[in-house]
């Protein structure tokens, strides 16, 4: 059996307890994992402070950052079927996915180390005649990033690319519900040569872990993805520091389809928004909205596509849709679903456990015509679970994809140019996707709205999150300081 190990202040050590870690595939015990609790966080979070500090890192230039980030994204990409296999085995994701999911992660580190040196400050123009007045853009200080178990390696690096590039230091918290590729990954950060102290990853559960963590007096910016519920308790907990926060929480997404749209083509990103990674995906298109004059066609070919879809073991290329990441999250499902049917909602396929070993679950679409506040309508499932309703006027779509506390993300289809302005205009989500779904870039921010929380990752705007703004006045006059009591 594997046994992981924490990697704190530059070394590799056990947790205060271990905790096993099952294999999605088979429901059976793989590794065990080290449990972080209070004295471990405490040392992580020291650790950090410390090498915020300390000349071996804020003595280095903004390049010399981006070097070691180019480092590290070069051991990404070279050791990417590695950490892909051991997110598989730990996650359940397919290894299609996470092999191409892992090396793209590679870009993500190579851009912010190029971003590195090109965070600016500004030169004001001041209303005064004798100052010099500049911003200096400098790092907040130590992070708290707290990352959940589907897509680690990829929803890490949009937190430690940007953090690392702008000179903060990190304390990243590995989700215990698959922990491992993150866990290895530390070796990297060690391979890559950073200072003891910049990068600490640990994992652990919420009281002795997350809790303290993020109510750390040292900590000054808590990023966080996850749902709802836990970033409430987030919020709460950063009232202790007054850390600033970003949150990259769930979805339920609206997934529109205009009567005018290439059929085919909606069909193929719809089953991608909803089946791909077994629906354990933020943004996950999970409400088809579908013009009532293409309904029939349309589900017709999306049912024979999904009762086609793949199911195996995740380790398999051939593999579509592997299993859920816990039995805990097969309950939720079934339960919600139990629910929507019981509330009129209309089983077209799925919706039942698959007869094998392990937590797999089958692509399942459930026809919410004629209750549109279904449950499986309002609740983010987080499995492969698509729920359909229907509009007929370009208004009425509107109003259906906005029905919702969620704002992360979104898809249009329609060959209309100016109907797909109008809805991007209307939508109220972070991301809209017109005539495509679920693509993503380091160079594009990535975030939502409402209980889809707030800040931004990708792009320029995440690395100027990670950092603070210093202004300075110089005065330029040889001249004695005037009147003593006059504000100047």
């Amino acid at each position: 059996m594997k046994r992981f190990q924490h990697y704190i202040d530059g070394r590799f050590e056990e947790g205060s307890a271990q905790f096993q870690s099952l294999d999605p595939a088979t429901g059976q015990l793989w590794a065990e994992m080290p449990e972080a609790r209070t004295e471990d966080v405490n040392r992580a979070v020291a650790a950090a402070e410390r090498a915020f500090f300390d000349p071996s890192w804020s003595g280095l230039t903004a390049t010399q950052r981006g070097k070691l980030l180019y480092k590290l994204a070069d051991l990404v990409e070279a050791n990417a079927p590695k950490l892909a296999q051991l997110e598989t085995q730990d996650t359940g994701k397919i290894i299609r996915e996470t092999s191409a999911q892992v090396a793209y992660v590679a870009d993500y580190y190579r851009y912010y180390a190029g971003l590195a040196d090109k965070i600016e400050g500004a030169h004001l123009p001041i209303d005064k005649q004798d100052m010099e007045v500049w911003l200096r853009r400098e790092p907040v200080g130590v992070v708290a990033a707290i990352v959940p178990w589907n897509n680690q390696l990829f929803l890490s690096a949009v937190k430690i690319g940007p953090a690392l590039a702008a000179g903060c230091t990190l304390i990243v918290k590995a989700s215990e519900e698959g922990p491992a590729p993150l866990l290895e990954f530390a070796k990297l950060i060690e391979e890559a040569g950073f200072p003891k102290g910049v990068v600490n990853i640990i994992t652990g559960f919420g009281p002795e872990c997350g809790q303290v963590l993020t109510s750390h007096p040292s900590v000054a910016h808590v990023a966080f993805t996850g749902g709802p519920e836990t970033a409430k308790h987030i919020v709460r907990n950063s009232a202790e520091n007054l850390a600033s926060t970003s949150l990259e929480l769930g979805g339920k997404s609206p997934f529109i389809v205009f009567e005018d749209a290439d059929i085919d083509s909606a069909v193929n990103a719809q089953i991608s928004g909803i089946f791909a990674a077994t629906g354990q995906s933020c943004v996950a298109g999970s409400r088809l909205i579908i013009a009532k004059s293409i309904k029939d066609e349309f589900l017709a070919r999306l049912k024979a596509k999904a009762e086609a879809v793949v199911i195996g073991h995740p380790q398999d290329m051939a593999t579509e849709v592997g299993p859920l990441c816990s039995q805990r999250q097969r309950d939720h499902i079934n339960a919600v679903i139990k629910a929507s049917v019981d509330a009129g909602a209309k089983l077209l396929t799925g919706g039942a456990d698959c007869e094998r070993d392990g937590f797999y679950f089958p692509p399942t679409i459930l026809d919410c015509s004629e209750v549109p506040n279904a449950p499986c309508v309002t609740t983010e499932l987080f499995g492969p679970v698509l729920s359909v309703l229907t509009f007929e006027t370009e208004t009425e779509a509107l109003q259906v994809a906005n029905d919702t506390q969620f704002g992360l993300a979104s898809g249009i289809f329609t060959k209309s140019l100016t109907r797909a302005h109008r809805m991007v205009k209307g939508i109220r989500s972070g991301i809209v996707w017109v005539n495509t779904y679920r693509a993503v870039s380091p160079v594009a921010p990535f975030g939502g709205q409402g209980l889809s929380g707030h800040g931004r990752e990708g792009g320029l705007q995440a690395a100027l999150d990670y950092t603070t703004i210093k202004t300075v006045w110089l005065r330029t006059s040889d001249d004695p300081i005037p009147d003593p009591f006059v504000m100047r």
